[in-house]
């Protein structure tokens, strides 16, 4: 796996930025910047410490996919860990198998660093290399959609 970093500067407080990032007051906020990668981006599950949470969508067939993963650490407003432990493929977890072994144990990281109201956003990422190019592609775009969202006025 390569590892890929991607940071941003959002002028929003890190609780609010982390709110956002992950849906926690409102799913809503984080199917909006992730729908930079699939129009259906959702999550189902929690993002406490130790649980299992589905990253899904569906595709082009309407079939139900994405990853199976889990939380490693979740600190409020700081950092959070998720450990990637195998796919959604047709709306069926798969642990096992050679496609599977490639993501198994990738981590994701969100880093929240906040210095006079601005929030330094790092991402990190371990990802197959097949989908590498797509990554540095597309997670940036995201993350401006992220800033967006953060830096709009209250509504």
């Amino acid at each position: 796996m390569e590892k890929l970093q991607y940071t941003i500067r959002i002028n929003a407080p890190a609780i609010n930025v982390y709110d956002i990032m992950l849906g926690v007051s409102n799913k809503s906020t984080y199917e909006q910047w992730t729908a930079l990668f699939n129009p259906t981006s959702t999550y189902e599950g929690s993002w406490l410490k130790g649980n299992k949470i589905l990253f899904v969508g569906t595709d082009e067939q309407g079939e139900k996919g994405g990853m199976v993963s889990e939380i490693v650490e979740n600190i409020p407003g700081k950092f959070v860990s998720i450990k990637h432990i195998g796919l959604l493929v047709g709306g069926v977890e798969q642990t096992d198998g050679p496609e599977i072994e490639k993501w198994t144990g990738g981590h994701e990281n969100y880093n929240f660093e906040e210095s006079k109201g601005v929030t330094t956003v790092c991402v990190e990422l371990d990802m197959v290399e097949d989908f590498a190019n797509y990554m540095n592609e597309t997670y940036p775009k995201a993350l401006v959609k992220l800033k967006e969202i953060c830096e709009a006025p209250a509504q």
